[in-house]
């Protein structure tokens, strides 16, 4: 288990990668992951993030894999196999700015996967991002703020295959 703290905003939060855990649904806010072709790593350009890993929040009625595959079409334009990581807490423990009405719950969770592409659509950036690109995933790190949390993740996203 790997532990860290980030800001976000304005706010401090505890990340901590909880790798093969499932956290309750009802606290679950979204599904992230790392899709791999030929052995690279995909990144998308996002409108309003930059670069970054295919994910987003879980729409209602849908499971966190439905939330990544979804994401995934939206913001990189495959399709393709999954395999279940684990999940990121995230605790606002320690957040002063965090509030009972806030959109996020005290203690939530981030979903991650591994996808093996299968199909490679053609990229018409209809949606949230402007490009996609495939690197060799070592290389994210210049693309992306990257921490502890990011490098367990990947680590065990590279050790596991799709199922």
């Amino acid at each position: 288990m790997v532990s860290t703290y980030v800001t976000w905003g304005e706010a401090r939060v505890k990340l901590t990668w909880k790798q093969d855990y499932l956290g309750p649904r009802e606290l679950m806010t979204s599904a992230h992951g790392f899709c791999f072709w030929n052995g690279k790593l995909l990144i998308v350009d996002l409108n309003h993030r930059g670069w970054d890993f295919p994910g987003g929040h879980i729409e209602p009625n849908e499971t966190p894999e439905e939330a990544f595959k979804r994401e995934a079409m939206e913001e990189g334009y495959v399709e393709g196999d999954c395999s279940f990581l684990g999940c990121v807490e995230v605790s606002h423990h320690e957040n002063p700015n965090w509030r009972k009405d806030s959109p996020y719950p005290l203690v939530g969770y981030q979903a991650f996967y591994r996808m093996d592409i299968k199909q490679l659509h053609n990229f018409d950036a209809e949606y949230e991002s402007s490009k996609r690109e495939f690197i060799e995933p070592y290389e994210i790190e210049n693309y992306k703020n990257w921490d502890t949390i990011y490098q367990a993740l990947l680590e065990y996203a590279m050790k596991k295959e799709a199922v």
